[in-house]
């Protein structure tokens, strides 16, 4: 090995270690590449083509609450692996991984505070959590949000993003449907507002339960939200479907939402929506 070669090699090696392989990420939606910091300081929507990318409940709540000043609520307990279910792996190593890679109890995380001045508990699906699932961890979770909002007599908010029911749970994910609507038939009859925000994805049993219910129904630009999927809706009617179906602007302009509002607006429209709804409750008092 000759002197330049040996130069090229070190010169290589400090350029290397001095250039971290994370610096950049590709947007997926129009495959630009953003630099890491921008994308983040821009709430993780592309600069360029405006994809609103996932983000978990950290972020979420940073984002949202006044000042990024909260306190997450406790997490209930639920059951770990009821059923005992194994498929390529077990269930309870599934859990595990999942609680390790995220920090979380489960797929549904409550925070309370204040959102444009008015107080608010917040719910927030975590996708990274098994697809944001919903099981017995992620209903329990929703009921304790919706009890905490009564008890402290202000909206519950939620943040959905979930691929559906949590298959390794069987049944017992299918109950958190009633019970979930349960919950907010009590928010009701306390006379507080309950408040969707669909994410990307919003899909399956999330969708045909809680999800749907909102007093008020908020989509962030570009969400897919459904219940079945594309391919199983096309192959059972045998029919092509629409451009952009199931993403929030389709649902928007057929009447299943209220607005579709992007990121950096939400708290804004947020803090006015529960300024207006709550006007009823602060008269009554």
């Amino acid at each position: 090995m000759n002197w330049l070669t040996r130069v090229r090699n070190s010169l290589s090696a400090v350029v290397k270690r001095e250039t971290p392989d994370n610096l950049w990420l590709k947007c997926p939606a129009c495959a630009q590449m953003i630099f890491k910091k921008e994308y983040e300081e821009n709430l993780s929507v592309c600069p360029t083509c405006g994809h609103h990318g996932r983000i978990g409940p950290k972020a979420r709540f940073a984002q949202i609450f006044d000042e990024g000043r909260h306190s997450v609520l406790p997490s209930p307990k639920a059951p770990d692996d009821p059923l005992k279910f194994r498929d390529t792996k077990r269930y309870a190593d599934r859990i595990k991984a999942a609680r390790t890679a995220t920090g979380a109890q489960d797929a549904l995380i409550n925070a309370q505070g204040k959102i444009a001045g008015q107080g608010a508990v917040v719910g927030v699906q975590d996708f990274a959590f098994m697809g944001g699932s919903m099981g017995a961890g992620v209903g329990a979770a929703f009921i304790a949000g919706a009890r905490a909002a009564i008890a402290a007599k202000c909206p519950y908010v939620i943040f959905t993003a979930s691929g559906g029911a949590r298959m390794q749970e069987g049944i017992i994910s299918l109950m958190q449907l009633p019970r979930t609507t349960v919950a907010i038939a009590e928010l009701r009859d306390a006379g507080l507002p309950y408040i969707v925000v669909l994410t990307d994805p919003t899909t399956g049993g999330v969708t045909a339960s809680y999800a749907m219910l909102g007093d008020i129904q908020i989509a962030e630009p570009g969400a897919l939200i459904g219940f079945a999927g594309q391919r199983v809706i096309q192959q059972t009617i045998r029919e092509t479907l629409p451009e952009g179906f199931q993403r929030a602007e389709y649902l928007l302009a057929h009447g299943m939402l209220d607005m579709v509002v992007n990121r950096a607006e939400l708290p804004e429209t947020l803090g006015k929506t529960i300024n207006y709804l709550m006007t009823g409750q602060r008269k009554a008092a």
